[in-house]
């Protein structure tokens, strides 16, 4: 009877994980640099303005993190 022996590192080496933690380092920082963008951008505006837009300057992180999320996808 013959018998197969088959042997593979079912872990990932150390490379791809560096790999790996290097670009969700990038793709946060991406994110959060939209989310500033988004923020400053709004924050500039006038109160009329953001009446304007149907916005409230309370909302306006909740609006920039929704809109840095969304744009990452």
């Amino acid at each position: 009877m013959a018998y197969l022996t088959s042997s593979s590192a079912t872990g990932t080496s150390f490379g791809m994980r560096a790999t790996a933690a290097f670009q969700n380092m990038v793709a946060s920082y991406k994110q959060h640099r939209l989310y500033r963008e988004t923020f400053n951008e709004l924050s500039a505006l006038s109160n009329r303005e953001l009446a304007d837009l149907g916005l409230h300057r309370s909302n306006l992180h909740q609006i920039a993190r929704e809109s840095a999320q969304t744009a990452q996808r």
